[in-house]
């Protein structure tokens, strides 16, 4: 058996404020949310639950 590995969550500027758990989180992986800023490296990890999240190739970040 493989060790477990963190699929990467690709998101857009609409998805911003990005914030973890997000609204299609399952039940089981619930946490206190935690808001992400990905705008100034295009990627982050949330603290909690190490869910990985990337900005989308050529997303233009606006305001936030």
């Amino acid at each position: 058996m493989s060790s477990s590995t963190t699929e990467t969550i690709i998101v857009t500027a609409e998805d911003l404020p990005l914030h973890c758990p997000g609204p299609n989180a399952p039940q089981w992986s619930m946490h206190p949310r935690v808001f992400l800023d990905i705008a100034s490296t295009g990627e982050v990890s949330c603290p909690y639950c190490s869910a990985h999240y990337k900005l989308k190739e050529g997303e233009k970040v606006h305001g936030h």
